[in-house]
């Protein structure tokens, strides 16, 4: 693999990163923060969903930017927005302050889940995007075993240790801001948005150097006539993009009605509803990180390999035995197993649709409409992460574990019938050729 282009989506990719460390550092926070400002179970789900509401807004509006200043512009702004959060954070004086500083990191990870995957799909090559485009989500997972370590290790600094829990995600959101001056712009947006055909062939081919001239000029040819192809002309919601929107769709909304944000978000207290006390349940919390971590190397192993729709089938089995299983330790009080359930639903995230979605919301859709197609996909996929964050810390105080838990695993039973009868697959296709695949041209 070409290492200029292994180092350039890798920098994108530190979007996850700091994507990955902002939506979890809060579950280190989120009990001494309510306890501070004495919130009710309303106004503490308010407070802590902050970020994923602004996440929403970002994820709607991440095409914009991303198709009229640029995929490296906007991964620039968005190590901006997350400095601005974390030193926000870190200062509250109330409840509503951190609303707001939470408000503006959601936004920078909302623009990070359309344009960090994006950039990364357009420039990688087809037998290297799952594996690239999947750095997004090994930097996001490796994020959030950093940062439930960071949580445990500044947790007996004293009563203001939620404040540097919060602020310490600073210090990587400069280096990623500074990484990304460095970078080129995607060749498919120079080609496509900007109309600089001869800028976009020179990055394609410091992208793909054993290509020959005449494969460039065919590459280049191919992506021109993919942007004026009739379907371009049209607008987002057509019948020839039905397909691919509702693939999305689906695939967004049965990522978060698998519960992996509310166990993420609110892992110490779970932990702590089977009698573990606080240290251990943050401790318990850095077992999750490591097995997300090694999972999710090996669903990027196998994604160029297996293929999108086989993981999907994996990971939906993993989920359905496992979230099952913690709803029946539950139920009978078996609370010893329910770390280990846990572990085995994170396992079959990270395997399944934590190496998938980024990656398959960034490379179905046509050149003319891919940023907003994105933006569509990951809209759907904050909008339910937002719902079921807001309502997690309600609904645990009015139904037993044993229901939310058989819930999420009946979710889980309707994505492996919809996968198994419904997505195709997509491993080895170029963006261009995905089109014919889909039935879009």
């Amino acid at each position: 693999m070409n290492q200029r282009l292994f180092f350039w989506s890798l920098t994108s990719a530190l979007s996850g990163f700091l994507f990955g460390f902002d939506t979890v550092v809060i579950s280190g926070a989120e009990q001494a923060v309510q306890e501070l400002w004495d919130l009710s179970a309303e106004m503490h789900g308010l407070t802590i969903s902050a970020a994923l509401w602004g996440t929403v807004l970002g994820a709607i509006l991440g095409s914009w930017p991303s198709d009229k200043f640029g995929r490296k512009a906007t991964l620039v702004w968005i190590g901006i927005l997350y400095f601005v959060s974390a030193i926000g954070s870190a200062i509250a004086p109330d409840p509503y302050t951190l609303m707001i500083a939470r408000f503006i990191g959601g936004v920078g990870i909302g623009i990070s889940t359309v344009a960090g995957p994006l950039y990364i799909s357009e420039m990688a090559p087809p037998q290297f995007r799952g594996r690239l485009t999947g750095l997004y989500q090994f930097n996001l997972v490796l994020a959030i075993l950093i940062a439930f370590l960071s949580n445990y290790l500044l947790s007996g600094i004293g009563d203001h240790a939620w404040r540097w829990m919060l602020g310490v995600e600073a210090i990587p959101a400069l280096l990623y801001t500074l990484l990304c001056l460095g970078i080129p712009e995607s060749p498919r947006w120079l080609i496509v948005n900007k109309g600089d055909v001869a800028a976009g062939r020179e990055v394609l081919s410091k992208v793909n150097p054993d290509m020959s001239d005449e494969e460039l000029d065919a590459l280049v040819r191919e992506i021109e006539d993919s942007a004026t192809h009739e379907v371009s002309k049209h607008s987002f919601f057509t019948r020839q993009l039905i397909k691919p929107i509702l693939l999305v769709f689906l695939l967004s909304a049965f990522n978060q009605l698998s519960g992996i944000n509310a166990v993420l978000y609110f892992a110490p207290r779970i932990f702590e509803m089977t009698g573990l006390g606080e240290q251990a349940a943050l401790l318990q919390s850095i077992g999750i990180g490591i097995t997300n971590l090694i999972f999710t190397f090996i669903g990027l192993w196998l994604i160029d390999k297996a293929g999108r729709r086989t993981l999907l089938i994996i990971g939906s089995i993993g989920y359905i035995t496992s979230l099952g299983l913690t709803a029946w330790a539950f139920a009978t009080e078996s609370f010893t197993f329910v770390p280990i359930f846990i572990f085995a639903f994170i396992a079959s995230h990270a395997i399944g649709q934590g190496a998938v979605i980024w990656v398959i919301i960034a490379e179905i859709f046509p050149a003319k409409h891919r940023a907003h197609g994105t933006s569509f996909g990951v809209s759907i996929h904050w909008i339910f992460a937002a719902m079921i964050t807001l309502t997690f810390p309600i609904v645990v105080n009015l139904l037993h574990p044993m229901f939310i838990f058989g819930f999420f695993s009946f979710m889980m039973v309707l994505q492996l019938l919809w996968v198994k009868f419904m997505v195709p697959e997509t491993k080895g296709k170029t963006l261009e050729e995905m089109e014919t695949a889909l039935g879009i041209k």
